[in-house]
């Protein structure tokens, strides 16, 4: 007989058990994934697009990597990043197949052939051999992870010795002020959108909770040191709404 697993961790701003907080955040994105683009251009008024061109310009893809796009959705990074490195391949992975299912139907995809794998699979336990990847991405994903320090440790594992680590994620603003007008409109907004595009309020409440939740840029800095990483450093954008956080595998 095993001993019952006691911990709990955040979901949103409930508590839940730990094990179980993967399965909740499966149902979210099976829940949303044919709108989830759609509502990502509403919510953000397509700044989003912005910040995920930052994170190339950033990134700068050099022709034959390979890279592992993690919590990668509907490809929208892997599309970018093998657009600027036209012999580079992209393995798009992601917990909710959903997901991938919306993504591979995109006309990117198809135009992409053998450059491009979709992979069902989790952030902590990443079904890929030491050093496979050069370049280690994940996008609005990361603070829907169970285990955020799991996670940076196998992104540290499948990274080759000088490959790169890059997180796109939103953050704190550090003004006050400014935080609270942002957190009025996400709370009162972003919801009742969900329920008007997406047909789902409790999943975009989630989402919005999760932000908070998430550490300010300074501590997630220092979690992706505490990982392995070096030279680790992070850019704001649109003030600190979200935040790109970058670090080596040295």
């Amino acid at each position: 007989m095993t001993e019952r697993d006691t911990r709990t961790t955040d979901f949103g701003f409930q508590t839940v058990p730990y094990d179980e907080k993967a399965d909740r955040v499966r149902g979210v994105f099976s829940s949303v994934a044919s709108r989830y683009d759609v509502m990502n251009d509403v919510m953000s008024m397509g700044i989003h697009r912005l910040w995920k061109d930052a994170m190339m310009d950033w990134l700068a893809p050099r022709p034959g990597q390979r890279l592992l796009d993690v919590a990668g959705g509907t490809g929208d990074i892997a599309f970018r990043f093998l657009d600027r490195a036209p012999s580079a391949r992209a393995t798009v992975l992601d917990l909710t197949e959903p997901m991938l299912v919306a993504g591979r139907a995109r006309a990117e995809a198809k135009s992409l052939g053998g450059r491009l794998d979709w992979v069902v699979g989790d952030a902590m336990a990443l079904p890929f051999e030491d050093r496979s990847f050069d370049t280690y991405t994940i996008s609005f994903g990361i603070r829907n992870v169970t285990g955020i320090d799991i996670a940076l440790t196998e992104a540290f594992r499948v990274l080759k010795p000088g490959g790169r680590l890059m997180v796109l994620e939103f953050s704190q603003i550090p003004n006050d002020l400014m935080q609270k007008a942002y957190d009025l409109y996400s709370f009162n907004v972003i919801p009742r959108m969900g329920q008007v595009i997406a047909g789902d309020r409790d999943s975009y409440r989630y989402l919005v909770e999760s932000i908070r939740r998430f550490p300010d840029q300074d501590r997630f800095a220092g979690m992706i040191r505490q990982a392995g990483f070096d030279q680790v450093r992070y850019r704001n954008l649109s003030m600190g709404i979200a935040a790109l956080h970058s670090g080596w595998k040295i």
